[in-house]
């Protein structure tokens, strides 16, 4: 059954939903909501995003409307994992974001997280629960930090977004890190982010990527409780978090990125066992196609569940590669990665291979058919296959 507090959320975004909707375009561009509000809309007016970081603080039009969108991920599963043999329907899971204008430099937004609780007494239910709430301060360009941004709150960590701007297929599973349980992409802290100069040329966002698009890069670096969206803090620690991205040669080659992403604290544990991490990525865009390459050695992880049986923190590390092909509307892509733990015992080594064909529906909206092959050794060796159609639903 649905909590009180599910119940409170729902209506909520509910009534939002019905103040865009209830509301009477008249001339002059001026709009009329039906519970007596008026209030200019700017036309074509678009609230920018921490991915995008395209509107600097001191050119956002100030208009009291709200912006409303939504992403979801459905699937068809057929494989064998864990030597059972298996075949469902899927709600991968859904998102719901609600932007609001608060003034010239101020955005708020929440984004509740819905998804299929898995265990407990509550198995089989629809859960939702706030993935990100968060008051977002922009500030004016000052030398070369360009569109400077301060999220408060349930915000957004300094990795996971910028690679999901440029590996766009989440609707197939996770990314490297947050897959192998090293950390999340949302926590209870403060971000700040800017882009590294002037934005990249207008056609280079249109053909390439229009996120993150700073001349010279980008960097984030934040302060967190370290748990993650979905957990309490349990100690006192908190985790530092950074990422700095470098465009090397934006002239010859906009679309070549350097990036390092490193985190140091606590695990989120009353005992405290250390988190490290060190993540080297490359990057290479160009309009018919994307590689990338990462390297990650680390201790422990975020939530302070990797250890050993002694409580001290697993070292592990690892490497993924990725790869799209663009053919107008169809895509082709492709996903290796490699994870080593090294826990006192018996080392778990994981091999990750995956490859998909995709059809853009227009927009962001997209079906993919994709096979992963996952081959675990360690105590238990085991062999997971799965063929998957899915659908990533945005508007």
């Amino acid at each position: 059954m649905p909590t009180p507090r599910s119940n409170i959320l729902l209506s909520i975004i509910f009534f939002h939903i019905s103040l865009q909707i209830l509301r009477l375009n008249t001339p002059y561009g001026i709009e009329i909501n039906l519970i007596g509000t008026v209030f200019a809309q700017t036309p074509g007016a678009i609230l920018p995003s921490p991915s995008s970081l395209n509107q600097a603080a001191v050119s956002l039009p100030i208009d009291n409307s709200l912006s409303i969108s939504g992403e979801w991920f459905l699937s068809y599963q057929i494989g064998k994992k864990e030597k059972e043999d298996f075949n469902s329907f899927n709600l991968k899971r859904g998102y719901i974001t609600i932007k609001k204008t608060i003034s010239r430099n101020i955005i708020g937004r929440i984004t509740p997280d819905i998804s299929v609780d898995r265990d407990g007494d509550g198995e089989g239910d629809i859960e939702l629960r706030l993935k990100y709430c968060y008051i977002n301060f922009l500030w004016p360009t000052f030398r070369i930090f360009n569109s400077p941004q301060l999220e408060f709150g349930l915000v957004h960590r300094p990795w996971l977004d910028f690679e999901e701007h440029i590996n766009r297929y989440r609707v197939q599973g996770t990314m490297f890190l947050e897959r192998n349980g090293v950390f999340d992409s949302g926590d209870y802290g403060v971000t700040f982010m800017t882009l590294l100069g002037e934005e990249m040329r207008k056609e280079y966002q249109k053909e390439v990527n229009k996120s993150y698009p700073g001349r010279y890069g980008s960097l984030a670096i934040g302060l967190y409780n370290g748990g993650g969206y979905h957990a309490l803090e349990r100690n006192k620690n908190k985790t530092l978090e950074w990422r700095i991205t470098l465009r090397p040669l934006p002239e010859i080659t906009p679309g070549l990125q350097m990036s390092y992403l490193g985190a140091y604290g606590k695990g989120n544990q009353e005992f405290s066992p250390d988190w490290e991490l060190h993540d080297g990525f490359l990057s290479w865009e160009l309009p018919r196609f994307i590689v990338t390459a990462q390297y990650y050695q680390g201790k422990g992880n975020a939530k302070g569940t990797l250890l050993d049986a002694s409580k001290n923190s697993i070292e592990q590390e690892g490497y993924s590669c990725f790869g799209e092909i663009k053919l107008h509307q169809w895509k082709l892509i492709g996903r290796y990665d490699y994870y080593e733990a090294f826990p006192s015992s018996i080392a778990l080594k994981q091999n990750r291979y995956m490859s998909g064909i995709a059809y853009n529906l227009g927009g962001e909206t997209k079906i993919l058919v994709d096979y992963e092959v996952v081959e675990s050794k360690s105590h238990k060796n085991t062999s997971d296959k799965v063929l998957e159609l899915a659908m990533e639903v945005r508007y």
